[in-house]
């Protein structure tokens, strides 16, 4: 067997052996590391960050953001567990804080351990749209976006390992790693992200409509976070996220669906904005 065909038989080998399953939409996913690795890891990363930067503690807006994503936490564990996942969070450790930096963003690390940046606030403006934003980091880590990025990472690695290897002559090899490059990039992997975007979206509207919160806000907040931009972006193709006016459009017509999951949990009226 040559080594080409070796590769392809590892790499589909690898595939079938490092599923995983979407527990929102049923799809299979790629899972090259079990989360019983990966967490560890995230929850060590996690705590260095904190170690390294300013962790703001005992404000009111600290306390709304653990506030909120317990909330978003107890809404997701509601969801899985009507839908037949009981015990899927068993292995997350949530944990919510607060960081002085003026970054405009969010995130949350595989296992649920989440920052909120100060910078993001100001645009926020309220509750509601930090549910939002909850929701969407949550679901992030629901999905195991994380696991599948580092999977397909290393996926796109074996492929141009696989190529250098086969093709012998230097020019063309040259050629080769410039265009799988370029190509893996713009053709696999930035669509790949965008994604996940789109998919954290619905998810997170959903959650955030469970836990009590307006899902009417998420696409004012994108709105807000478009003017913030100054429509400096780069073209939807190049991006890792969706196009500003492309979330806010999918947001608008996801809300009444979320309404209506949330119904399902009895879910018929919403807590006020919480302008802060």
């Amino acid at each position: 067997m040559n080594f080409k065909n070796t590769t392809v038989t590892l790499v589909t080998l690898l595939l079938f052996l490092s599923c995983a399953t979407n527990p929102f939409t049923g799809k299979k996913t790629l899972a090259i590391m079990p989360n019983s690795q990966l967490f560890p890891t995230a929850f060590a990363q996690y705590n260095q960050f904190l170690g390294e930067n300013k962790v703001v503690t005992g404000t009111s807006q600290a306390q709304m953001i653990t506030r909120v994503g317990q909330r978003i936490a107890v809404a997701a564990e509601k969801w899985l567990n009507a839908n037949g996942k009981q015990g899927y969070l068993k292995d997350y450790k949530w944990e919510y804080n607060l960081v002085d930096d003026a970054t405009v963003n969010a995130w949350c690390m595989p296992g649920g351990k989440i920052v909120f940046y100060t910078g993001i606030l100001p645009i926020a403006e309220n509750e509601t749209a930090i549910a939002a934003v909850m929701g969407h980091e949550v679901a992030h880590a629901l999905a195991n976006h994380g696991q599948q990025r580092m999977s397909a990472g290393m996926l796109q690695q074996i492929g141009a390992v696989a190529g250098n290897v086969a093709i012998k002559d230097e020019k063309t090899r040259g050629i080769f790693n410039q265009a799988y490059g370029a190509g893996s990039q713009v053709g696999v992997m930035l669509p790949f992200s965008r994604s996940h975007e789109t998919e954290a979206d619905q998810i997170g509207l959903y959650l955030t409509a469970i836990a009590g919160y307006n899902p009417d806000e998420a696409a004012n907040l994108w709105r807000r976070m478009a003017k913030n931009s100054g429509g400096q972006a780069p073209p939807e193709f190049l991006s890792t996220h969706p196009a500003n006016q492309t979330r806010i459009a999918n947001l608008t017509a996801l809300s009444p669906k979320a309404k209506a999951e949330a119904r399902k949990f009895g879910v018929t009226s919403y807590k006020p904005l919480g302008k802060f």
